[in-house]
């Protein structure tokens, strides 16, 4: 059975990445994440930007336990403690007081990185009132001056679950509009299928170059028949005016 995945993957590898020397395979295997998302935030390629968090202090981890993963690049590390899991109950989202100054943040992460997201998601996903939102938008909020954009999942308001859930439901919802072209498949879509269209657009190229070198080379051998005709009834004029009598 495979051990429960920190409380906060993306921050917990950026940790990692950051503090010890462990194989980028060791942190993707213990934060249930790709290889490559912590390729990137080794590169600073992120596509989102992650607050550490330090699964040490968490008690997820402890130095004993990274040790060995750091001297042995094959060893799985083990989850000490394994997160409490958060349930949701119905109703309005309650945030401590401490975090509550930081909800402005992460609503203007949301607003800049997913702006298919409506307000009433925001609402219930951060926990805030639609003048706030609308406010932000408009940059006439009262503190719009101090607010920074800040993924609101490093900032504790809401886990990445939810955001992620919330974001997919919002590109559902968004209409084509008429004359466009359909919009691609979501990040959602499964390897195979981008597999599988990647293989589709291979293949129509493939049979596109055969077809237009095919062309080419039938061209080719007609001009070079041609020539080759021309060059041979070139000589045989003069030998046919010849015999002719005086």
């Amino acid at each position: 059975m495979s051990q429960p995945t920190p409380l906060m993957p993306h921050a917990t590898a950026t940790w990692l990445v950051d503090n010890t020397a462990l194989a980028f395979e060791q942190i993707a295997e213990f934060c249930g994440i790709h290889i490559l998302e912590v390729q990137a935030m080794a590169d600073d390629l992120a596509s989102s930007k992650y607050t550490g968090r330090d699964p040490v202090h968490s008690g997820e981890l402890n130095l004993a336990e990274i040790e060995k993963g750091q001297n042995d690049p094959s060893y799985s590390l083990k989850m000490q403690k394994a997160p409490v899991a958060v349930s949701r109950t119905k109703g309005a989202r309650y945030t401590p007081v401490s975090k509550r100054q930081d909800k402005p943040d992460g609503i203007a992460w949301i607003l800049r990185n997913h702006p298919e997201v409506s307000d009433a998601q925001i609402s219930k996903l951060i926990g805030t009132t639609r003048n706030t939102i609308g406010a932000i938008r408009e940059r006439s909020h009262w503190n719009i001056q101090n607010i920074q954009a800040k993924d609101p999942v490093t900032l504790g308001l809401c886990s990445q679950r939810e955001l992620d859930a919330v974001v997919a439901k919002a590109s559902k919802n968004i209409a084509p509009v008429e004359g466009e072209e359909p919009a691609p498949a979501p990040s959602g879509a499964t390897d195979r299928e981008k597999l599988i269209e990647e293989l589709r657009a291979e293949r129509t190229a493939s049979v596109k170059a055969a077809s237009e070198a095919a062309q080419e080379a039938e061209a080719a051998a007609w001009l070079e028949a041609k020539r080759a005709a021309e060059a041979g009834e070139t000589p045989d004029a003069p030998a046919d005016a010849g015999t002719q009598a005086p």
